[in-house]
């Protein structure tokens, strides 16, 4: 039971706002303690059905400033198969994963079902999902693009669409696509835009899609965050992987930005041999990987982040004490953007740059563009300023090996909710543990260590039928058939291995649906 001090005058903020029970007795139980600013100044404006264009600092509380509201307008009714009642477009998968993350126990109490999107993920998980019906879905826009195309989604009855770090969107080229998406929306539907800059491409947008919109910009486009420290550190190429090692080898949460992902899993490399444990989190990694370095950065498993320009828009992690750009960012947009990581939720933080002296005239170009006025330090290794400005030591010099986070965890607990033999959509194939086996992906013959044998036809033939799925295989080359066949199909043809489509005949393979494998054919129940 909450305490009548702070927690209840917290509720009674909140419900001042305009937002249901369910909503802020959920707030209470994560500990959201007062609304921010931008949520106090948005929220009320977006409950009563307007337009709104909102510009905030990263870490401004944005989020949740457009997901309170956007739950609070869809909740009453049921989403239909397919159909969204609310969208919230963002540039990258792991925004789009934290804001999922945000709003989905918040709607769990009033009854509404948030999904992500995104690719690098299983579509046919989506795609069940969509089907069940889902009331907000946050997505970048290729992938729902793709399932719209494939007729798995519409955006007919979407009443509010968000489109969040909309400038970022615009940046990376989806402004296109973005605006193709907005276009199926209903016309008369509420849009909000929230963004670090509202600037460029943006105001296309704006002046296209959005009626009449209420501006809330409750910081100067080239503003900084008070609570932050910038320091340019001038050093020769030759110095900088040593300086780079020390700043690493500080205490706190550390987040060091590289220009390329190849630059990325270098300086990895350079900080393991230095005794510097670090992840590297960059585009060109699998999303299960990216989604583990992540998690190991939030749970202290690792204290250094290597990471990309990209990956800088999905990395929510409070008390991250100091950002350093290994490498200067292209431009003040990205150089607000990546040190936004730090000095979050009114605490304090530190933003350094490393410049080569072919560096210095285009980074002072930058900073003034961002409005920071940044403090010089020409330093070499062991420079005491850098334990001063930064906390630096000399690593030890004993080379770690580089980390990797351990694929063998489950991301998510197992969901226990599962019918027993429910069958699971085509587009996934089990891996790994999913297998009956040890969990290493090989799979048992049977109980009794013999597959069972189907009955043979007249013609040569084998079938084998799945007792989960309900679909079988027939190949055309003889065989056996397996009666318990493994996932949802079973065994056929020249033992051919069943997944959820299964192979067949001489190793075809058959999804929803089936692709045909030479000399086979995949009949599905």
């Amino acid at each position: 039971m909450l305490d009548l001090g702070e927690g209840t005058e917290t509720r009674a903020e909140f419900a001042l706002l305009g937002l249901p029970k369910p909503l802020v007795a959920g707030l209470a139980r994560q500990g959201i303690t007062a609304p921010f600013p931008i949520q106090r100044a948005a929220i009320p404006d977006i409950l009563a059905g307007y337009d709104v264009l909102g510009r905030g600092q990263t870490g401004s509380g944005k989020t949740l400033a457009f997901g309170l509201p956007t739950l609070t307008r869809i909740a009453g009714e049921k989403a239909r198969p397919g159909r969204p009642r609310a969208l919230v477009l963002v540039p990258t998968r792991e925004l789009a994963l934290q804001v999922a993350d945000a709003l989905e126990p918040l709607g769990r109490g009033l009854s509404l079902r948030t999904r992500t999107v995104v690719g690098g993920m299983s579509m046919g998980r989506q795609i069940e999902d969509l089907r069940r019906g889902v009331d907000v879905v946050v997505a970048t826009p290729g992938r729902l693009t793709d399932l719209i195309e494939q007729g798995e989604c519409a955006l007919d009855d979407v009443q509010i669409t968000v489109l969040d770090e909309a400038d970022h969107m615009c940046d990376l080229g989806f402004l296109p696509v973005v605006s193709a998406l907005l276009a199926r929306t209903p016309a008369d539907g509420q849009r909000l835009l929230f963004s670090a800059t509202l600037d460029g491409d943006v105001d296309r947008l704006v002046t296209r899609f959005l009626t009449d919109p209420v501006i809330h910009s409750l910081d100067p486009a080239t503003s900084s965050v008070e609570t932050m420290e910038h320091h340019l550190i001038q050093v020769h190429r030759d110095d900088k992987a040593d300086v780079t090692a020390e700043i690493a080898n500080r205490d706190g949460r550390t987040i060091l930005f590289v220009r390329t992902q190849h630059g990325v899993d270098r300086v990895v490399k350079q900080l393991a041999r230095s005794g510097v444990r670090a992840g590297g989190l960059h585009g060109g990694k699998r999303q299960n990987q990216r989604t583990r370095i992540l998690d190991g950065f939030r749970e202290g498993t690792i204290g250094v982040l290597v990471c990309t320009d990209v990956a800088a828009r999905g990395i929510h992690v409070d008390d991250v004490s100091l950002v350093l750009h290994v490498d200067p960012p292209a431009d003040h947009k990205s150089y607000l953007h990546r040190g936004g990581r730090t000095a979050r939720a009114g605490e304090r933080g530190v933003v350094l740059t490393l410049v080569l002296p072919s560096e210095r005239r285009a980074t002072d170009s930058m900073t003034r563009k961002a409005g920071v006025t940044p403090s010089r330090h020409r330093v070499a290794p062991g420079d005491p300023i850098l334990a001063e400005i930064a906390g630096a030591r000399r690593p030890n010099g004993a080379a770690v090996p580089v980390w990797e986070p351990d694929v063998r965890r489950p991301l998510r607990p197992a969901r226990d909710d599962r019918t027993p033999g429910r069958r699971r959509h085509g587009g996934d194939r089990h891996r790994g543990a999913d297998r009956p086996g040890d969990g290493d992906g090989r799979r048992r013959r049977s109980e009794q260590g013999e597959r069972p044998r189907g009955p043979w036809t007249g013609d040569g033939r084998a079938e084998g039928r799945a007792e989960t799925g309900g679909g079988h295989h027939r190949g055309r080359t003889g065989g056996h058939g397996g009666q318990a066949g493994h996932g949802q199909a079973g065994y056929s043809g020249q033992a051919g291995y069943g997944s959820q489509g299964g192979y067949s005949g001489q190793g075809g393979y058959g999804g929803q649906g089936g692709r045909r494998g030479r000399g086979s054919r995949f009949t599905g129940r």
